[in-house]
């Protein structure tokens, strides 16, 4: 393999939920977050070298609707809600996903950078979640920049969540406006994270900004 061909990629990974109670302006929202994610990576240089999308959804099932792919040719997708809250499926998707497309370092070059991955869900989950919660959790030690999880609206657990990842960001409600929020502040901290990579190869994982008002962390006291 020549080696000057390979590009260092920093995946990131968006899983979302389509369950039937993101149904109207929620699922709406969520859409134009994924578009408005895609548009200003477009217009960031760090970002459109290195940053490459997939989309996971869940509801009744999971599906990766979006494979690993470049800013340049990712495909918006259109999205539909319905259905449960299948986050084991998801999370196994994930788990398969990272094995197939993440490159580690191989003899000669150094592999991709670690995946971020940002969980986005309302609900409690209606399938069997803790076996792929353990291993994607597992990942946390070398194959994973970072994991958020994302609970909004009233009927988050926050044990599932923490389960997950000690990365837990908590929004009261999913109106339009706390999930545009929530999609700026993930478009901007990946821009970030995406310069600090090309200004000083630093794969320490996310450099997430500050929060806006809709959104706290909610962290254990033993957490980082």
């Amino acid at each position: 393999m020549n080696t000057d061909d390979f590009i260092r990629r920093r995946p990131v990974y968006l899983l979302l939920d389509t369950s039937g109670s993101m149904l109207g302006p929620a699922i709406q929202a969520v859409d134009q977050g994924v578009t408005m994610i895609h548009n200003e990576l477009l217009n960031n240089p760090h970002a459109i070298e290195t940053v490459y999308l997939s989309v996971i959804t869940f509801a009744s099932t999971a599906q990766q609707i979006v494979q690993l792919c470049s800013v340049e040719d990712f495909k918006i997708p259109t999205l539909k809600a319905e259905g449960s809250t299948a986050l084991g499926a998801a999370l196994t998707l994930l788990n398969q996903a990272i094995e197939r497309e993440w490159k580690p370092n191989a003899e000669g070059r150094k592999g991709d950078y670690r995946p971020l991955v940002f969980l986005l869900t309302d609900g409690e989950p209606t399938d069997e979640w803790r076996g792929p919660a353990a291993t994607v959790k597992a990942r946390t030690v070398g194959k994973l920049g970072s994991f958020v999880a994302v609970g909004c609206g009233p009927k988050i657990n926050r044990a599932v969540l923490k389960e997950l990842t000690n990365d837990v960001l908590i929004m009261s409600d999913t109106s339009p406006d706390a999930l545009k929020q929530f999609f700026k502040w993930v478009s901007a901290s990946i821009q970030r994270t995406s310069q600090r990579i090309d200004t000083r190869g630093d794969d320490s994982g996310l450099e997430a900004l500050p929060l806006p008002p809709v959104m706290k962390w909610e962290r254990d006291s033993t957490s980082a």
